[in-house]
């Protein structure tokens, strides 16, 4: 059941990294952009975080990818609202 969950969750991200790619490419505002790699990095440590049988105290490294993926998120919201 996990294993489901998290491949539902690593498409969502994934589709919506997509969709923000999309609208960086029509727009070329670095907002989007951001939001589209904080995205696929949320996608990616779901992956590897689904793909390693390691034990929950091992697993920091990929939270503190998943930490840096919203402080991309927060540093284009403030980016966007600084301009």
């Amino acid at each position: 059941m996990t294993a489901l969950l998290s491949g539902i969750l690593i498409a969502a991200y994934s589709m919506v990294a997509l969709f923000f790619l999309r609208f960086w490419v029509t727009s070329r505002e670095r907002l989007f952009v951001l939001f589209a790699a904080a995205f696929a990095m949320l996608a990616l440590q779901r992956l590897a975080l689904s793909l390693t049988a390691e034990t929950m105290e091992n697993q920091t490294f990929f939270y503190l990818f998943r930490l840096a993926a919203f402080v991309v998120i927060v540093f284009a919201i403030v980016d966007k609202n600084r301009r």
